[in-house]
């Protein structure tokens, strides 16, 4: 059995290979070459419990995480990944399910930005700078030439510490600034992500400043959180969701079907892009699309089996007998 640690996923894998992995995750689960029941969820106040097992690609993986939004010295997302072998059930490896975790959800706004956004796309906003909007940062300036990022945060002291930490992971030449109106982030950006676990919606409710805009929600996983207002729904052309499970996960899908802010016709799976099911989005057309992410385990595990062998090729990693 392999023990991969954080630095250990960091020297076996770069994020773009996580990136491409992902969108082979997608084609599985278009293709329905899975076994992956609904992740279950314990919760006790602002904290949650989630187990997510999945089987595919003749490998058995079980995501164990924690989700703590009040966390100061600790990360607010921690977790470890099992991956098993699927022909004996042996135990393969045992990785770092934080680093894991932020990884694929960079690498799924990442992949967002790869197909949804407009080529010429130059500036891109962000909203909440923890770990996750550090990882969708980095994965979307993989994916475009930025000159300009935006950035929003409830606590300002933060900002200084995400920026030093975000210029070690992008190009030198990209301007970086700080906003105190989330509604001035908007108006100035191409793309806005969102990467909070807010209960209200964090973009302003103001229907005239998304148009030909990409929004991408990363970080609302429960029923009773949502990051998106109406106004943005009810303008938008679409929304594309990583698993027809957020239908029944996160109320920034809930309440808009629900309360018919979009019709169904509008929630469209983003493996229908990927596979080339849905038509490039209409450059003409300037209402805002919409993507919204929950994760999923198969994305775990196709993760985890690239990152593991990778380490086993590159000799990293620590051997453990049992």
């Amino acid at each position: 059995m392999l023990l991969l640690g954080e630095k250990d996923i960091q020297k076996a894998i770069h994020l773009t290979q996580i990136t491409d992995s992902l969108e082979h995750a997608y084609k599985l689960y278009h293709q329905k070459q899975f076994v992956m029941g609904q992740r279950m969820q314990l919760s006790t106040g602002e904290n949650t419990f989630l187990l997510m097992p999945c089987i595919a690609a003749e490998s058995i993986g079980t995501k164990i995480v924690s989700v703590f939004p009040d966390n100061i010295e600790t990360p607010v997302t921690q977790g470890l990944m099992i991956l098993l072998c699927g022909k004996s059930g042996q135990v393969k490896a045992i990785l770092n399910g934080t680093t894991l975790t932020n990884m694929r959800t960079g690498s799924l706004g990442g992949l967002a930005v790869r197909h949804l956004a407009k080529r010429d796309a130059k500036i891109i906003g962000l909203v909440g700078l923890g770990a996750q909007g550090l990882h969708q940062l980095t994965a979307a300036c993989k994916e475009r030439d930025f000159n300009k990022i935006v950035l929003w945060n409830r606590s300002r002291p933060k900002t200084e510490a995400f920026i030093e930490k975000l210029k070690l992971k992008i190009a030198p030449d990209i301007d970086i600034t700080a906003e105190d109106s989330l509604e001035k982030l908007v108006k100035q950006s191409d793309i806005v992500i969102t990467a909070t676990t807010s209960k209200q919606p964090v973009l302003p409710n103001n229907q005239h400043i998304y148009s030909g805009k990409l929004i991408i929600g990363i970080g609302s996983f429960r029923v009773d959180m949502r990051e998106f207002p109406e106004a943005l729904f009810k303008g938008a052309s679409r929304m594309y969701i990583d698993t027809l499970d957020a239908k029944n996960e996160t109320g920034d899908v809930i309440d808009p079907l629900k309360n018919a802010w979009m019709a169904p016709r509008q929630i469209i799976p983003f493996s229908n892009v990927i596979v080339n099911k849905v038509g490039a989005i209409n450059r003409t057309d300037e209402r805002p699309v919409l993507f919204k992410s929950t994760g999923m385990a198969l994305f775990d595990l196709v993760a985890a089996l690239k990152i593991y062998e990778s380490a086993v090729q590159r000799n990293i990693g620590q051997k453990v007998y049992l």
